[in-house]
């Protein structure tokens, strides 16, 4: 892609930020310098350092949001930001901002609506052996359960299309949104690529502000809960199956006493047992029912998309309709 074509492409770099004041300057000097022609939005998350002071001072447009959460963030940032393009990318300049013309290249060569960045040097952040191996076990947990369309769920650095960010629901509050990003592409069957960059590490004096066992239990909690919401047949099968598994279990010795003796020696257990089995049989008809629900709601969720515009090129000429709040002129 020629610099030209960039330059017809209303472009926004999207960068959310808690406690970020150690690198927020040369992350937005970075992107100013290798897209010039970008906006740069700062999304400030109650930070208690000088990040939106120093974001300010770089020459992005500073935002705070009071909703704690990268989720929430997401959810405003796509919410108030017009554009063609949208890269995302992380306030603690482990993602290389010379990487993001490649994404955006990728995003439209590919015909993509989103385009994520594999991180080729994961196990290297902050020396977290726990987030390397977290990563591993939930990426393959995640293909077996959605599909295979992403081998880096956690990536923070990506491109979107203005489809993708208009049809995204954005639900979960927390660091958990790019699992729901991957999810909400799946689910549709959106075009999606994915390219392998470099993972730097964060500079000294800078920590990360993932919890291992904390946020796990998290990230384990938002895969169950979008499995039910988006494949629920296979959800309450599954409790269904260990219902009846537990019912043919405490049937089993009752059923050998009969044959044996044609008496029912234990009738709290013969009912517990029929109890258990009733259970399973109306849980595996709510997986049903709500799987029909399921397809219905994909299904709007894909018109919805449908009836977005296509396409990455055609520069819209930002009016005061259109411009984010904070860019907008003020009144005399």
């Amino acid at each position: 892609m020629t610099e030209a074509l960039m330059e017809d492409l209303d472009i926004a770099v999207l960068l959310p930020c808690y406690n970020e004041a150690q690198t927020i300057s040369d992350v937005v000097a970075a992107f100013r310098a290798t897209l010039p022609m970008a906006r740069i939005y700062v999304y400030d998350n109650n930070s208690t350092d000088s990040t939106a002071l120093r974001a300010a001072l770089a020459g992005a447009t500073v935002v705070r949001e009071r909703r704690q959460g990268k989720g929430n963030v997401v959810r405003r940032m796509f919410s108030d930001i017009e554009a063609d393009i949208y890269i995302m990318a992380d306030g603690d300049g482990t993602y290389a901002a010379s990487d993001a013309p490649e994404l955006i290249r990728t995003l439209i060569t590919e015909g993509a609506d989103m385009v994520v960045g594999t991180r080729r040097g994961v196990r290297a952040d902050a020396g977290r052996q726990g987030h390397a191996f977290g990563n591993r076990i939930f990426n393959t947990l995640y293909r077996s359960l959605f599909g295979n369309d992403f081998s880096d769920i956690f990536s923070g650095y990506r491109a979107f299309s203005r489809r993708f960010a208009k049809s995204f629901p954005a639900v979960s509050g927390g660091f958990e949104i790019e699992t729901e990003m991957s999810v909400h592409a799946s689910r549709l069957r959106l075009p999606v690529a994915e390219l392998e960059l470099d993972y730097g590490r964060r500079p000294d004096g800078s920590h990360s502000k993932l919890s291992t066992f904390r946020d796990g239990g998290k990230i384990l909690w938002m895969f169950a809960m979008l499995m039910k919401e988006t494949r629920p047949f296979t959800f309450f099968g599954a409790i269904s199956g260990g219902f009846l598994l537990a019912s043919l279990i405490f049937m089993a010795p009752v059923l050998v006493a009969y044959f044996e003796t044609g008496l029912v020696e234990r009738m709290p257990t013969w009912v517990f047992s029929l109890v258990l089995m009733l259970i399973s049989f109306l849980v595996f008809s709510a997986g049903m029912i709500l799987d029909s629900l399921a397809r219905a709601r994909a299904e709007q969720l894909r018109i919805h998309y449908m009836n977005l515009p296509a396409g990455h090129a055609g520069h819209r000429h930002r009016t005061p309709a259109t411009q984010h709040p904070a860019e907008r002129p003020r009144a005399a």
